[in-house]
């Protein structure tokens, strides 16, 4: 099973035809996958089951739909078990960004992560997962596929937000700010977190 965020509503990938009397249970060869996405959008739709009997044929009928944009980033650690945060569009984000050519996809996690926030002296702990959401970019749908590693560091300067990204601030933040952080944050950066950092935000909706 998959999850792709729309905003904050995931469209389920699953297996199975039927996952709920809430859900429109929609096989994906057939799906008009731009307009549930529009749908999900306006209010319309909150649950969507999209099918098929092959788990691994869900993600490539997905990507015949949506051209794919790759990208990859981190959730890094500092040496008092911090972690790096980033702000903007008024919520609470991890730092990531786009591959580019002639780059390994550790290397793209690295490198966009130095770029947004200045840090120094990343090494990767270990994978994590891939997380999926769509965005809207000149009107177009596009399926955003972002890597992500545990990273860890001993940088003890100054972080500094990259503006020409529209990053306002760049900040460590102990267990109880980080908390708080995540309530204010995006539902598919809160996949990353373990279950003891995910307080429950009065206006969320169970999506």
């Amino acid at each position: 099973m998959y999850k792709v965020f729309v905003n904050d509503v995931p469209i389920i990938l699953s297996t199975q035809e039927n996952i709920g009397s809430q859900y429109i249970n929609i096989n994906i060869k057939k799906a008009k996958i731009k307009k549930l996405i529009h749908k999900i959008e306006t209010g319309e739709l909150h649950y969507v089951n999209l099918y098929h009997k092959k788990e691994h044929k869900l993600l490539k009928h997905l990507k015949k739909k949506l051209k794919v944009i790759v990208a990859a980033g981190g959730l890094v650690y500092n040496s008092q078990k911090e972690i790096l945060f980033i702000y903007r569009n008024k919520k609470w984000d991890l730092p990531k960004g786009k591959a580019e050519m002639d780059e390994n996809i550790e290397e793209t996690a690295i490198r966009e992560v130095e770029e947004e926030t200045h840090v120094e002296g990343l090494k990767i702990v270990k994978f994590l997962q891939t997380t999926y959401h769509i965005i809207n970019r000149n009107g177009k749908y596009k399926l955003k596929e972002t890597h992500w590693y545990e990273m860890k560091t001993d940088f003890q300067g100054k972080l500094i937000p990259e503006a020409s990204e529209g990053i306002k601030k760049a900040k460590w933040k102990n267990f109880e700010k980080s908390q708080k952080a995540l309530l204010k944050s995006y539902a598919n950066i809160k996949l990353l977190f373990p279950k003891e950092y995910l307080l429950q935000n009065p206006n969320d909706k169970g999506n």
